[in-house]
């Protein structure tokens, strides 16, 4: 229910919306409008899901490199690369649009640039056959993940610390 009181704003006039749905409102406007501000931190909290999403999928390749399974598409060159990957691409377009300003953004870069830094590191060592050091890069790796999935988690809590006080009252309420 958090999640509709987020995208449906309680009517302007106080009054409760007909039970029947049989009716349009007396205005030519829709009811359910979402404000500027809340549509992009809306936008911004799905695309943050997505994100933890994708860059998850990483650490399961990763292993499979560890293994000895060799992949064209996860070339050191193109690996080391961090606005190449889905979330990449998120952080350096409409993820910094929306949400560079917050204090998390900044260290959540770092973090993930050195995500895909210590990934090119791990596919160099495996595929020169150096297990130990490909090792030791894949636990830099879990660990920087770890790190970027926290910092996309306290990105999407600072979302809703930045809602009004009777929004997040409201949310609480209800769950």
């Amino acid at each position: 229910m958090g999640f509709f009181s987020r995208l449906f704003q309680p009517r302007a006039d106080g009054l409760q919306a007909p039970s029947d749905w049989t009716r349009l409102p007396d205005s030519n406007a829709s009811e359910l409008v979402l404000f500027d501000e809340e549509a992009r931190k809306l936008v911004a909290q799905f695309d943050i899901d997505a994100a933890i999403v994708t860059h998850q999928r990483w650490l399961p390749w990763l292993g499979e490199v560890l293994k000895g399974a060799r992949d064209e598409h996860l070339r050191p060159e193109a690996v080391a690369d961090d606005a190449r990957s889905e979330l990449g691409q998120w952080l350096h377009g409409s993820g910094r649009e929306a949400l560079g300003h917050f204090p998390a953004f900044d260290m959540l870069m770092r973090r993930h640039h050195f995500f895909h830094q210590q990934a090119a590191v791990l596919i160099r060592h495996a595929e020169a056959g150096e297990t130990l050091q490909a090792e030791q890069a894949y636990k830099a790796c879990q660990h920087a993940s770890r790190q970027v999935v926290l910092l996309l988690k306290e990105l999407q809590r600072g979302l809703v610390r930045g809602r009004r006080p009777a929004e997040r009252r409201r949310d609480k309420s209800v769950v």
